[in-house]
């Protein structure tokens, strides 16, 4: 099989293949022809000569990534521009996700379960919410990664809506290289430490080929930086501070008292209003960036049985541990816990308590800040084997494999208050005549207690203190461990290879069964799940789906060889999948190539696609969390304030024109996005549908030949997916209750009929739900340039752009329903576009890159009527009607490397991140952040040093 060589041919094959070490180019000297083997490009199944397709790929090669200052390859496809903002960013400390510190890819801010992860075009395991961590695999073993920005459900099954990304491993070469890097921030911490090494070996029948890699991130906390040092920010220090402290609160006749930072709480008198001043900052103990550690292997190999079959081989093991740290837990008790007996007020019998009444306390256990340790390891292999025949001239490749993938983690939460001796602690207790406290009473000794005194501040060596009696500590605080794991199996057969002749050219086609089974549990610790850890309860998840599918993908060529008709085929494929739990379902696509002129390629596709539930959609246990809401019934912040609709809905329901939020102690809120005053259920759906999507794309690739080496491309795209699954957040569900007029929503939560909460958000039902749509379309612009070689060295550019039209959701079916819209909001960006420039000049090399992103928007939490912090206090959209917002300007990141190759084929790289030590916006919406500062940007000058050796 030949194609005859071709400018665009040329840079395709560039941009996907050159690295490829099973590709192989012969060209016979007496004609121009190229002989290549058969290879499988992402995005069809069909084996071909021809690297030209009707999908869109993006390559990354091993060459770029390694001119990279990052420690991973999870690093790398986060600076895809069509990547979307980093899913359980590490600077989400508060997250209660269980696949916290892995590292996900979201194409199209469409959420990593809707991104398929292949390793050399066979599925990756995934966790039990359907993620897979693409920095689990070793950046030594990989080749290249091709990232499909294209719907391909009708190849892949499901998950593949936003596209597919493939990571090829190296295979067939002959030495080994070892690399060690390190680096850290300007200020000194958050040090990166990585080591990896491979080797491969060919042989006369053979080949095989292993690496491994060690990671260390340290941690960086947020009071190391000052864009983070504050709960609302830097120009508003003394803002969003919480009253529940460590120097411990008492409530007495409905005064709240302390005896403050190194007060004596032993005589009343030294008990005064707890003062304002004292009230504590959370955010300086909280994890920035979460430590992160990992230990990596993988290895391959084949075997040729005959000259027509052999036998192939590969395994993944991994290891991740990732420490996040919050504040310490702000323990209170409110009147309601105490009568219902949840949590016990202070004692009138304690010897603690100066008053002769139970009394209600708080207190934040600040000695002993909150860490939860998320470790996770997976297990990967497959086995297959592969053959190739020949009928007449037609050539057939086919392979039959087996994939397992286990997922075993625990998350392990330290520091946690254990509710029954808590309330045992602040019962009714006494001092002996040794001075030592006692639980109970004279006679009546509670064996095992040990008394505590939440009054006493942060520091103290009074009796049963925190800070100076650790048997308090070992008897109030116990660590508790979740267990998760996840199993995915696979079974697939695939052919490929050409059916006929006709005059354009071979039809060729693919087909193919799979089995897949997935698997997944989450098991709480029995005090979680007992509710006996403070503020913590969870319940397990338990379940399993399987399915089995066959597909089809046909490649007809219709015309070749005319005038401006170079070339002109057709793709369709299509996929029928049957799940256990769901039924059958079938989609297909199609792809439309054509060649006006060998420098022109003009491509479109359209397909539908579906993406299952998965097992924590289905059969998750519920959770509860201390939400940050925005209540569109305050009348200083929310929406009522200055819309009379609003405003008239939330008088019909009670809130009238004095309403204000309050905060989770109890206070007024200052600003908008406070954390409510109790926590929120959340938790799976058993009920869920599947999602169904409609994908779009068309584009041409262009490689003029009057400026040789410049390839450029351009593609529009379209993804439309019903019966979206969403989890609301519940300031959502509270705006489409008043400020979108959605009966139904109202009927999601409950507010409090009395007491000192009356009117606040008392109850919320944030289950995962199938939504009405959600639909985003854009643009990608990819320039590749390198120019010929000069006298001063080899120059090429890369100039990657995104471009979102618009990003948009319907929460249901009702006519009447708002749509939503995202782009350019809150981390959905409207431009994402990353340049690199590199220069190469014998044995010294430079390149630079450009990060660019675009403006977003926010509502405002300041200045509402219009100011520095809110420069569009007349804004008003469909969705959020008359809403004061402020825009945010772009940002741009700048990155150099410069590289020597040394005599003994090792290369030195001194690089710096964020060259000019920029910083993005103070962000007070938080977003994919537990700050107010956007969780995808750089938080320093980050310099690094890497050496690479090859043997």
């Amino acid at each position: 099989m030949s194609l005859k060589s071709t400018p665009l041919c040329s840079a395709i094959t560039l941009a996907l293949a050159s690295s490829c070490s099973v590709t192989a180019f012969a060209q016979d000297a007496n004609d121009s022809t190229t002989t290549l083997d058969r290879i499988e490009i992402t995005g069809s199944r069909i084996r071909q000569a021809n690297v030209e397709t009707a999908q869109p790929v993006i390559a990354l090669s091993r060459a770029e990534i390694e001119k990279k200052g990052y420690v991973n390859v999870a690093d790398i496809l986060q600076d895809v521009t069509a990547a979307g903002a980093p899913s359980l960013s590490r600077a989400s400390a508060l997250s209660s996700g269980r696949d916290y510190g892995g590292m996900f890819v979201s194409l199209r801010n469409l959420g990593p379960e809707r991104t398929l992860v292949l390793i050399d075009g066979r599925r990756m395991g995934v966790s039990a919410g359907g993620y897979s961590d693409v920095g689990s695999i070793p950046s030594a073993i990989v080749e290249r990664v091709e990232v499909l920005t294209d719907g391909a459900s009708a190849l892949y099954g499901s998950d593949a809506i936003a596209g597919v990304i493939n990571v090829i491993t190296r295979k067939n070469f002959d030495g080994g290289n070892a690399s060690a890097y390190v680096g850290q921030y300007s200020e000194g911490d958050g040090q990166k430490r990585s080591y990896s090494a491979n080797f491969g070996k060919t042989f006369d029948r053979g080949w095989f080929s292993v690496g491994a890699e060690k990671s260390k991130e340290d941690p960086v906390l947020g009071g190391a930086r000052e864009f983070t040092a504050y709960p609302n920010g830097p120009y508003h220090p003394g803002d969003g501070l919480n009253g529940t402290t460590a120097w411990g609160s008492v409530t007495v006749d409905g005064k709240v008292l302390s005896v403050g930072p190194g007060g004596d709480p032993s005589k009343v008198e030294n008990f005064k209003p707890r003062d304002p001043a004292t009230y504590a900052n959370t955010k300086t103990n909280m994890t920035l960036l979460s430590s992160l550690e990992r230990k990596s292997a993988f290895a391959n190999g084949g075997f040729q049985i005959t000259d027509d079959l052999r036998v192939v081989a590969d395994v993944l093991y991994s290891e991740r541990e990732s420490v996040k740290q919050l504040a310490g837990y702000p323990y209170s008790v409110s009147q309601a816990q105490a009568n219902s007996g949840a949590r016990a007020a202070l004692s009138k019998d304690s010897a603690f308590n100066h008053w002769g009444k139970d009394v209600l306390f708080s207190h934040r256990t600040e000695e002993f800040p909150r860490a939860t340790n998320n470790s996770l390891t997976t297990k990967r292999a497959s086995l297959g084997l592969e053959g190739s025949f020949e009928t007449g001239s037609h050539f057939w490749d086919w392979n039959v494999s087996y994939m397992y993938n286990r997922n075993e983690g625990e998350r392990r939460t330290l520091q946690s208050m254990y509710q029954p001796n808590v309330n045992l602690a602040v019962g009714p207790s006494f001092i002996d005549g040794n001075g030592v406290a006692r639980c109970g009473s004279v006679g009546n000794v509670i064996e095992g207690c040990v008394p505590w005194n939440p009054l006493a501040p942060m520091g103290s060596n009074s009796p049963g203190s925190l800070s100076g009696d650790p048997a308090v500590r070992d008897y109030l605080f116990k660590s508790f461990v979740d267990e998760i794991r996840s199993t995915t199996k696979v079974v697939s057969a695939n052919i490929s290879g050409s059916l006929f002749t006709l005059p354009a050219g071979d039809i060729m086609a693919a087909m193919g069964v799979e089995h897949r089974t997935e698997e997944a549990s989450y098991t709480p610790d029995m005090m979680v799940q007992n509710g006996q850890i403070a503020g913590t309860s969870g319940k397990p998840t338990q379940g399993d789906y399987k399915l089995d599918e066959v597909y089809m993908e046909l490649q007809v060529p219709l015309l070749a060889d005319l005038p401006f008709v170079r070339e002109l085929s057709l793709d369709v494929a299509g996929r029928y999948s049957d799940y256990n739990n769901f039924g059958g379902t079938t989609n297909g696509k199609f792809g439309l190539k054509w060649k006006p002129i060998d420098t022109l390629l003009v491509r479109a596709t359209y397909g539908t696609g579906f993406r299952a539930p998965t097992v924590d959609d289905l059969y998750g246990g519920t959770v509860t969390t201390r939400d940050r809401i925005t209540d569109p019934c305050d009348r200083s912040f929310g929406a009522a304030a200055r819309n009379s609709e609003v405003a008239a809905r939330c008088t019909a329901a009670g809130m009238g024109a004095g309403f204000r939020q309050k905060t989770g102690d109890g206070e007024l809120a200052t600003t908008s996005g406070v954390q409510a005053v109790t926590d929120f259920t959340s938790g799976s759906n058993p009920n869920l549908e599947p999602e169904t999507a409609k994908t779009w794309t068309v584009g041409l690739v262009y490689s003029p030949d009057f400026v040789t080496g410049l390839d450029l491309s351009l593609d529009w795209w379209k993804i439309r997916i019903d019966n979206v699954i969403v989890g609301e957040s519940a300031t959502d569900i509270l705006n489409q209750c008043y400020v979108q007029g959605i009966a139904s929503a109202c009927d999601r939560f409950t507010r409090y009929a009395s007491g000192t909460n009356k009117g606040q958000v008392s109850d919320m039902n944030r289950s995962l739900n199938n939504a009405g749509y959600e639909e985003t379309a854009g643009y990608d612009l990819g320039v590749r340039y390198r120019l010929p070689e000069m006298a001063f060295g080899q120059l090429s550019l890369r100039w990657n752009t995104t471009y979102v039209d618009y990003r948009s959701r319907k929460s249901d079916n009702v006519d009447t329903t708002p749509v939503e819209q995202f782009t350019g909001w809150e981390g959905n960006f409207r431009v994402r576009s990353n340049l690199t420039m590199d220069w190469q000049n014998g044995n010294f090399g430079a390149s630079w890159t450009t990060r660019y992103t675009s403006s977003m928007k926010e509502k405002c939490s300041y200045d509402l009527e219009g100011g520095p912090e809110c420069n569009m206090p007349n804004f008003q959209s469909p969705y959020t009607d008359m809403q004061p917002s402020r825009k945010l300007g772009s940002n741009t990141f700048h990155d150099l490397q410069v590289r020597y190759a040394l005599p003994w084929d090792g290369t030195v790289s001194l690089g710096i991140n964020n060259v000019f030590k920029h910083e993005g916006p103070i962000m007070y919406s938080q977003p994919n952040s537990s700050f107010t500062y956007y969780g995808g940007f750089d938080i320093g000058r980050f310099m690094y040093m890497k050496y690479q050796q090859r043997f």
